[in-house]
């Protein structure tokens, strides 16, 4: 089946130059057949991947940071500014008005929540509803971080509904978190809430997460990212089984960056990679029937692995953001690495997924530098800071999102780079910015949150 999935790390780092933080409806045409994983990632029904991009720091209703979310509807062509949504808590039908520092954006979820067929995007603690016609109408639920996924098993889409803290000194604010079983009503009601691991979240700043199926049972199992005191970043890895979701507290490498979950082998087992942007590597473990298996089986990949392009180097933050999906349409998952600090303008590496796992055989690496690529790479870029891979076309090869929030000092922008049977070519490259969509750009971070 195909799938996806990408997080990044949240802070904006000083030394990449960015903003701080605290800081038309698409053409319906006709439909080719949707797996459930396409459903989750089609607000509109047509069949295509949709992409929502983030510009968190946007002026919007004369607030400053307030932010929106773009919608880009996808097609048989790709992605086009042409079809696109633009929300923020200024659009008509989403509760709410614009605030000063909301950054509305800076964190999205989606999935079919209410179980009509129709993805829902989620920001901002407000869901949006998918239909016919494109996402319109919101209903307030609370909660600034949200992950997807069917953790009972019963076929229907879940919600992990956390409120994050931002601990600004060694200790976390802490954060709490409940399981709303699916589906949502209308009016943002679940079926029933479960609280998820209060004693321990109430140490850790939750900040993102992805979800998969590690041991293979038909549940969603859950990772989430964050800082958990003392100046560390780290993750938290939690199971799901017939008692619901457990953490696992036995050998699991957390990485201070990005987290993501995919089936880099191709056993049918999802994978769990870990990112460790100061160390610029990144770990996979693998699953099984018993959930990871031994640590004998764990790979480390950095930039001197054999087939990696570049080198490894203190400031490259390779691991601040991962995203894996199925680029060469071989069944088997593959691994996107930002590395928006190389040479201080930003880098991309795709890794190849195989029978064998992760390998730097036929690797690629992306920047603004690299041919029929648009643009020029430029210091403070952070070209690669949040990257996404999504079947944005229906043609069964994962294409890359590439965002540079910094770009054209810190207006932001995306690219998008097609995948094919050889791995992603730059024949068919696009890119995006809040300009080119008719919404506020100066000073937005667009591309900053990706999903």
């Amino acid at each position: 089946m195909f799938r996806s999935r990408s997080h990044a790390r949240w802070a904006l780092p000083l030394t990449l130059g960015l903003t701080a933080l605290g800081l038309a409806g698409p053409a319906v045409s006709a439909a080719p057949a949707r797996s459930a994983t396409q459903v989750r990632d089609d607000f509109n029904g047509d069949g295509y991947a949709d992409l929502a991009v983030g510009a968190p720091n946007a002026t919007v209703g004369g607030q400053a940071r307030a932010g929106y979310v773009a919608v880009l509807y996808g097609g048989p062509h790709g992605l086009s500014a042409g079809h696109r949504t633009v929300i923020s808590r200024a659009t008509p039908g989403i509760p709410g008005d614009p605030v000063q520092g909301m950054h509305f954006g800076l964190q999205i979820a989606k999935g079919d929540l209410d179980g009509d067929g129709y993805a829902d995007l989620v920001a901002g603690g407000v869901v949006v509803w998918g239909g016919p016609r494109g996402l319109s109408g919101g209903t307030e639920i609370g909660g600034n971080n949200h992950q997807t996924g069917d953790f009972d098993g019963d076929g229907r889409l879940d919600l992990a509904v956390i409120h994050g803290g931002h601990g600004m000194g060694d200790d976390p604010a802490g954060s709490t978190a409940a399981i709303w079983k699916g589906p949502l009503k209308r009016n943002g009601t679940p079926v029933g809430r479960t609280p998820l691991d209060p004693d321990h979240l109430q140490y850790v700043d939750v900040h993102d997460g992805d979800t998969g199926d590690i041991n293979g049972d038909g549940r969603a199992d859950l990772v989430l990212t964050g800082y958990c005191g003392d100046g560390n970043n780290c993750s938290e890895l939690y199971l799901s089984g017939p008692g619901g979701l457990s953490r696992v507290t036995y050998p699991y490498r957390s990485g201070d960056g990005a987290a993501a979950i995919g089936d880099l082998d191709g056993d049918g087992f999802d994978d769990v990679v870990t990112g460790f942007q100061n160390d610029n590597s990144v770990w996979v473990m693998y699953g099984g029937a018993a959930g990871l298996r031994g640590q004998d089986t764990w790979k480390r990949i950095t930039q001197d692995t054999p087939g990696v392009p570049g080198s490894r180097e203190t400031t490259d933050m390779f691991g601040q953001t991962v995203a894996v999906g199925d680029i060469t349409g071989d069944g088997i998952d593959d691994l996107a690495v930002g590395a928006p600090g190389e040479n201080d303008e930003g880098v991309v590496d795709v890794l190849r997924g195989s029978r064998s796992g992760l390998t730097g055989a036929g690797a690629q690496a992306f920047g603004q530098d690299t041919k029929g690529v648009p643009g020029t790479a430029e210091p403070s870029d952070a070209f690669g800071y949040v990257v996404r891979l999504l079947d944005v076309n229906h043609n069964g090869h994962a294409d890359l999102v590439a965002a540079a929030p910094g770009e054209d000092g810190s207006n932001g922008a995306v690219w998008v780079l097609r995948g094919r049977p050889s791995g992603l070519v730059t024949d068919a490259t696009a890119v995006f910015g809040g300009k080119a969509l008719g919404a506020p750009y100066k000073k937005a971070s667009f591309g900053f949150g990706l999903r």
